[in-house]
């Protein structure tokens, strides 16, 4: 077991086991940066087009009576930058006995196979772990690229969540017609359901206009030039059948004659933030259905970075909650989306109707909040604290300034009791992020601004 795992000072009211990766990484860092001769780590991801990351740390030396730990803790800095960054070929410099480790968790019959199949089918490569020297490792070649910020002509903005599908008429920067529509994609199993439903909130937005000239949408998953690698809400569709789902978004663009983009919610999210805050150096984060993330770099760009932070490790206890599809503990998407209030509800007393769509029984619980029964309180006041110590973890891989959360679990009381958690974490425990780190729920402005208008912000109309 990981020793390292130092007890937070704040612990959520629901969850006194949780020990922050924060926290776990700092105390290894520091126990090893004692040690008499630290060795390097690096770890580079290969991702399409020669874009590279790079992540250079400091374990124990093969011989330290404390090695052993080495290998939990850079498997668990591996599975974050995979989510993170993206790659489908990772350069491990420096130890064989962490690369031999990496090679065998991260392999097809691995505990981390779920990485290995969907990090292939991503980047359509078979995923790799390379063991080679540190001083072999790449460069880091990032890349970015401009999004959104287009305002002019008469635009639709999408978002398709697992339990909605929002959409809106957008006239030279205003929304003058918004809905949601409530579907449920996740279990379903035929291409077509997504298609139709898709299709006809189009064309419901678009009788709202007298003509159309560009569409943008926002979703959960990874997107590659209009393409889904990777989304949850179509986790049921067979794989023979998936070639459908894959270019459902270029059909619908060659049908419609118009130009079309669609990207990661989370990006969207950032997006919004940066155009009301009229900042950079944006993290956006949603919690709804699952956790979205999104960055908005300093010079207002976006990366090709994955940000699917859904499935990146924010929590080292070892009895963890286990994401059903990943297959692994501690993931963001069990602490910071509507899968969190679920798995807290019990421990207050608040037992959920079954026959509930998951959009119902969160707002059933949400119900509970803002009439104060049950202790509903406690599990926001878990989120705000589980929020407060990821910053921290999110802080050490991205330059952020801002950080913007919204979503469905932000709704009424919940959004502030969770900001005011997360505050109080960042102040007791990091007073220098604190005094760097603004966080914000969405305002006015802001929601003016708002999901639907980043979204058909999106294309270029030439």
């Amino acid at each position: 077991m990981f020793k390292f795992l130092p007890q937070p000072a704040i612990l959520p009211p629901l969850d006194h086991n949780f020990r922050p990766a924060s926290l776990a990484n700092r105390a290894f860092s520091q126990a090893v940066s004692e040690c008499k001769t630290p060795q390097k780590l690096v770890l580079g991801l290969e991702r399409m087009d020669d874009s590279f990351s790079r992540y250079d740390t400091e374990v124990f030396p093969d011989h330290h009576q404390d090695s052993i730990h080495n290998l939990f803790y850079a498997e668990r800095i591996l599975k974050f930058l995979l989510w993170q960054r993206g790659g489908w070929k990772v350069h491990v410099g420096g130890s064989q006995d962490i690369a031999d480790y990496l090679q065998e968790r991260y392999s097809p019959q691995g505990h981390q196979a779920f990485d290995n199949r969907f990090m292939g089918r991503i980047y359509e490569h078979p995923f790799q772990v390379i063991p080679c020297d540190f001083s072999d490792v790449p460069a880091a070649a990032e890349q970015q690229k401009s999004l959104g910020r287009n305002m002019n002509g008469k635009r639709i903005g999408f978002d398709l969540g697992a339990s909605d599908l929002k959409v809106s008429a957008v006239v030279n920067g205003e929304a003058v017609f918004s809905t949601e529509i409530e579907w449920h994609p996740v279990e379903q199993t035929d291409p077509n359901y997504h298609r139709d439903f898709i299709k006809s909130a189009l064309e419901l937005a678009a009788s709202k206009m007298d003509h159309l000239d560009a569409v943008g949408g926002s979703s959960a998953g990874v997107y590659i030039k209009n393409r889904p690698m990777v989304a949850s809400l179509y986790r049921s569709i067979p794989k023979e059948k998936f070639d459908k789902i894959h270019n459902m978004f270029l059909e619908i663009q060659d049908e419609m004659g118009i130009p079309f983009e669609i990207v990661n919610d989370g990006e969207v999210t950032a997006l919004a933030g940066s155009m009301s805050l009229e900042k950079n150096n944006v993290l956006g984060i949603a919690m709804g259905s699952s956790e979205a993330v999104g960055f908005i770099t300093s010079s207002g760009n976006i990366t090709d970075w994955l940000n699917e932070l859904a499935f990146a490790p924010v929590d080292y206890q070892a009895t963890g909650p286990v994401d059903e599809w990943s297959g692994d503990k501690g993931v963001g998407a069990l602490y910071f989306s509507q899968q969190c209030v679920f798995r807290l509800a019990p421990k207050v007393g608040i037992i959920i109707p079954d026959q509930l769509t998951n959009a119902k029984k969160l707002k059933y619980v949400q119900e509970k909040l803002e009439v104060g029964t049950d202790d509903a309180h406690l599990i926001w006041e878990s989120i705000g604290i589980y929020l407060g110590y990821a910053l921290r973890h999110y802080a050490d891989f991205y330059d952020i300034n801002h950080v913007l959360i919204l979503g469905r679990c932000t709704s009424g009381r919940g959004g502030s009791i969770i900001l005011e958690q997360a505050n109080r974490v960042l102040d007791a425990e990091f007073p220098n992020l604190a005094d760097q780190l603004n966080i914000l729920l969405p305002d006015e402005k802001i929601r003016r601004v708002g999901q639907s208008i980043a979204a058909a912000s999106l294309p270029k109309i030439n």
